[in-house]
C-alpha cells in the first residue's frame, strides 16, 4: 500500500489562512478530498494522512468527520492546545476517534526560537504517549537544536520531523542544517518526512539534482524505516504538480532495493501512525 504520509485540507478563507501569501496565489482556494482523490489514484497512490493547516480544534474534528467519510484518508495528525491546561480533556476528546493519530503545532510560526522547550508545551507532550499519539515536529533550521533537546527529554514519544527541518534548499546550503539532522536521528523514536522540499527549493527553476543531498543526507542518517514520502499538497503546487512532487522521490530511488521503495512509499508510515 503507498501511502502519502502529509497533505491538507482547507477551506480557504483570507482571515484563516493569511499565511498564504500573494506569492501562494494558486493556492489561495479550497482544497477537499475531491479534489485529491483523484491524484492519488493516478499516481498509484492508496491513501494519505491528513495534517492539519490551522490551530484550532474545529478544524481537528472537521480533518476526523472527513477520514470517517473518505476510505483513502487513513489517518489525521491534528491540532490541540498542548500548552492548555485543559489539554487532557481535548486529548480524551479527539482521542476517542480511530482515525486521530498523531497531533501537530506550527512550531515555526512561533516567536520564541525555543518554543518547545516551554515547560507548558512539554506538560502537554508528555500526555501524548498515554493516548498512543504521534507528535509531528515542524520547526525551522534554526529551531532544529532545540528540537533535538525536546526529542532526548521523550524517548518513549514517536516524533517525525515534517519537510526535513526546512534546509535551504534554494541557496544550496547544507551545514549547519546536516549536522542537525544527524544528531537528530540519533534518538530511536524520531523519524522524518521526505515532503515539504519543492517549496524550499527555486520554486520556477528547481532541478532533480537540487534535492539530491538532502535526501541522501536524511536516509543515511535515518533509514529507510524511519523515512517516509509526504507530498504537502496542495502546499507543493505553487512549485510543481502532485505528479512532479512524486517523481522527485521516485527517480531518487530508483536504484532502491524494492524492500527499502516499500518502506519510503508507505511502510515507514504505516508502521508510524498505526494505518
Amino acid at each position: 500500500m503507498k501511502l502519502d504520509a502529509h497533505q491538507h485540507f482547507w477551506n480557504y478563507n483570507v482571515h484563516e489562512y493569511g499565511w498564504i501569501g500573494e506569492p501562494m496565489n494558486v493556492i489561495r482556494r479550497s482544497f477537499l478530498p475531491e479534489d485529491l482523490e483523484p491524484l492519488l489514484t493516478n499516481s498509484g497512490v492508496s491513501g494519505c494522512m491528513a495534517v492539519q493547516a490551522r490551530q484550532t480544534v474545529e478544524e481537528t474534528e472537521w480533518l476526523l468527520h472527513l477520514a470517517e467519510q473518505h476510505e483513502f484518508i487513513k489517518g489525521v495528525v491534528g491540532w490541540v492546545d498542548l500548552c492548555s491546561a485543559d489539554v487532557s480533556h481535548q486529548l480524551e476528546k479527539y482521542s476517542s476517534s480511530p482515525w486521530l493519530k498523531g497531533v501537530r503545532h506550527v512550531v515555526q510560526d512561533e516567536p520564541d526560537e525555543k518554543f518547545v522547550l516551554r515547560d507548558d508545551f512539554q506538560r502537554g507532550i508528555a500526555l501524548l504517549q498515554q493516548y498512543n499519539l504521534a507528535y509531528d515536529l515542524l520547526v525551522s533550521k534554526e529551531q532544529l537544536p532545540h528540537a533535538i533537546e525536546l526529542v532526548k527529554k521523550f524517548p518513549e514519544q514517536h516524533f517525525v520531523l515534517d519537510h526535513l527541518g526546512k534546509p535551504d534548499i534554494k541557496a544550496s546550503k547544507v551545514s549547519p542544517w546536516k549536522e542537525a539532522i544527524y544528531a537528530l536521528s540519533e534518538q530511536p523514536n524520531v523519524y522524518c518526512k521526505w515532503s515539504g522540499m519543492i517549496t524550499e527549493a527555486d520554486w520556477e527553476n528547481w532541478k532533480q539534482e537540487d534535492f539530491t543531498p538532502y535526501l541522501d543526507t536524511a536516509l543515511e542518517a535515518f533509514g529507510p524505516d524511519r523515512v517516509m514520502f509526504g507530498s504537502d499538497w496542495p502546499v507543493c503546487t505553487v512549485a510543481g504538480t502532485y505528479a512532479q512532487t512524486l517523481e522527485i522521490i521516485t527517480k531518487h530511488m530508483k536504484s532502491f532495493s524494492e524492500a527499502e521503495q516499500q518502506m519510503i512509499f508507505g511502510g515507514t508510515c504505516a508502521a508510524f501512525y498505526q494505518v
